[in-house]
């Protein structure tokens, strides 16, 4: 049915009518007959009568027909129908309505729809309702509403105004869709988001969040004392008792610490690192942070393990030490890293100098400016990606790596967020773009397998840099056609402020032929709004969804609510970190389409991808993920 259609026309049939030809003719047939002379035209006149009641009986058929068929066009529909008066009063409802409700037609014809409504909207809200309804003929939007049982739930309700030819009200039509489940995959995304999925503490961005809440409150007299807490040798303790008892030694170290700063805040950054906020009006951050020392250092027993676990901490104390959460941070991880320089097990305060002269990652700075000036250093990994149906190859992960000449390869994780602190990420970013199409424009002359390379794109070039010029001159420089250059964003990203409004952006990019995706999805904050708006035309699941996959009922859970979320707004899923087949066939059962990972191939310098792609070719083999995996290993 096309009830709510735009366009010329909103119906689904001609409008009946009996003012036909043959009607007319009928009519003045059987006016005549009593006038004509003689019986063959008497006859004739009949004749013409008879075709005329036949085709208005035919008329009245087919009218029938159509009003049987309406009605089961909307008892197949999944979405509940209220037809109601000019008064607004309930006329007939669809079977779905009363899936939905519970209440049927008998109970609720004659009664006001209104009251069908849950008492959550205020008068205002129906005021609105009435007048847009009136003055454009339809309204849309969310509604509460109340079971017959009594419960209440949402729904999104499309309202639609029916007149006669004089333009007078005759009835409303009330399409309701029930979205209760999308509200809570919503509310669901949004706890992912600022949640560390392992120990339920608040993620990274809910204690940026925290942290400025306790800022703003702190009243005259009162301090906050921080600490960053880093779990020594913690590699080697996983190593020893295994992935499953590390986790949980995590989880246990996090509910320890809970308990100790009780009307404080903890939360874990990634890894093994922890933070804490704890609002005091004493002037004792010293034995505070011993206190921790002390707490933390009794044994934890997992499984049949008793274990003494060394901490470094790195501290601070506001308003001493700062007042803005983002200074806060990076002074208390200056903190940590001193700590860290100095040796382990032990806990270093912030100082001023530490900004400057004793942090560690001021070499790092200097040796990265440096290495974007001379070159040489920096490369690109490329992980392949696969698509599940066929094992087929479907594009490629560049990957930024940084090559030390003295301390050899540095973590992206070291240099990207310094990069970003100090104005580099624009000039690291076009270099990214340069290097990869330089590498696409190469295996393009050497006939090598067309796929789509896949970068990462920071917030740092949408608002400091010009990212659009760099990918035009760097797509005719190197005569790209922009369809193989794949766009990666954080969530971060798609909803940092400062990048302003990116979706005309974005849809820009699109229709000059680049692929826009979610980077990590899930470990920020996931908005089905953004979702919805944004041009977008992929998700990648982070990782950290995937590694416990298919034995965590949590982890398996949140997979299949964002595929079948992906499903209905029509964009692909990539799952990231794929290491086991378990993982694999788990992604594949659920219609997940595409995979990266371990499992299939680590990231690879070009050289030796193009090596192993030749080795394929010459051996008369389609590049597949199965035999690809086989050739890295």
């Amino acid at each position: 049915m096309t009830l709510f259609t735009d366009g010329a026309s909103d119906t689904v049939w001609p409008d009946f009518s009996l003012n036909r030809p043959m009607l007319w003719v009928a009519l003045s047939a059987f006016s005549a007959s009593i006038w004509l002379p003689g019986i063959p035209l008497r006859l004739a006149a009949a004749a013409l009568v008879a075709l005329g009641i036949m085709d208005a009986w035919r008329q009245i058929r087919l009218e029938h027909q159509r009003a049987r068929l309406g009605e089961a066009a909307l008892s197949l529909s999944e979405e509940g129908v209220i037809i109601t008066d000019a008064s607004n009063r309930i006329v007939t409802v669809n079977p779905a309505f009363t899936r939905i409700t519970g209440y049927t037609l008998d109970e609720v014809r004659g009664t006001n729809a209104s009251s069908l409504s849950a008492p959550r909207h205020d008068k205002a809200f129906f005021e609105n309702y009435w007048q847009t309804l009136k003055a454009t003929g339809r309204w849309e939007g969310e509604v509460w509403n109340r079971r017959k049982q009594g419960d209440e739930y949402p729904e999104w309700l499309r309202a639609r105004v029916v007149s006669d030819e004089s333009g007078r009200v005759t009835h409303h039509v009330c399409l309701s869709t029930e979205i209760s489940i999308h509200k809570a995959r919503e509310r669901d995304l949004q706890r992912i988001g600022f949640e560390d999925p392992l120990t339920g503490l608040p993620n990274r961005r809910r204690l940026h969040d925290l942290l400025e809440s306790r800022l703003r409150h702190l009243r005259a007299g009162e301090s906050l004392d921080m600490a960053l807490i880093d779990i020594d040798g913690f590699k080697e303790i996983n190593d020893g008792i295994g992935v499953e008892l590390g986790d949980r030694l995590l989880a246990h170290f996090g509910q320890r610490l809970a308990r100790q700063v009780a009307g404080g805040v903890v939360g874990r950054l990634g890894g093994d690192e922890f933070m804490v906020i704890s609002t005091t009006t004493h002037d004792d951050h010293d034995n505070w942070i011993k206190g921790l020392q002390n707490h933390l250092g009794q044994p934890f027993e997992i499984d049949q393990h008793s274990l003494r676990l060394g901490l470094t901490i790195g501290s601070c104390r506001s308003p001493e030490d700062g007042r803005e959460s983002g200074v806060l941070f990076q002074r208390l991880e200056s903190a940590l890293y001193s700590a860290k320089r100095n040796g382990r097990n032990h806990s270093q305060r912030f100082r001023p100098s530490l900004d400057v002269q004793d942090s560690p990652q001021l070499g790092m700075l200097n040796d990265l400016r440096n290495a974007l000036a001379v070159g040489g250093q920096l490369e690109l990994h490329y992980q392949p990606q696969y698509r599940l149906e066929d094992d087929s190859l479907v594009g490629l992960e560049a990957l930024l790596r940084w090559q030390h000449p003295r301390d050899g390869m540095v973590s992206p994780g070291d240099f990207i967020p310094l990069a970003e602190r100090h104005g580099l990420m624009a000039t690291l970013g076009d270099w990214v773009i340069d290097q990869a199409l330089a590498q696409l424009s190469h295996w393009q002359s050497k006939g090598m397998p067309e796929v789509v390379v896949w970068i990462n794109i920071s917030a740092m070039q949408l608002f400091q840099g010009d990212l659009e010029t760099a990918l035009a001159s760097g797509l005719a420089r190197h005569r790209v056609p922009p369809r193989l250059l794949g766009l990666e964003l954080t969530e971060s990203v798609l909803l940092d402020e400062r990048a302003g409004d990116i979706a005309p952006r974005l849809e820009k990019l699109r229709r000059q032929g680049h692929h826009v995706a979610i980077d990590d999805f899930g470990t920020g904050y996931s908005s089905l709004g953004y979702l919805k708006h944004l041009p977008l035309d992929k998700l990648k699941l982070d990782r950290a969804f995937i590694q416990a996959l298919p034995d965590d009922q949590a982890d398996a859970a949140i997979v299949c609510a964002v595929l079948a979320m992906a499903r209905g707004l029509e964009l692909e899923v990539i799952a990231e970190g794929v290491e086991t087949e378990a993982q694999r066939d788990y992604l594949r059962a659920q219609g997940c389409a595409q995979v990266q990972g371990f499992f299939y191939a680590r990231p690879l310098p070009a050289a030796r991808l193009e090596a192993q792609w030749r080795e394929q070719i010459s051996a008369g083999q389609i590049i597949k993920g199965k035999s690809f995996a086989e050739a890295s290993a």
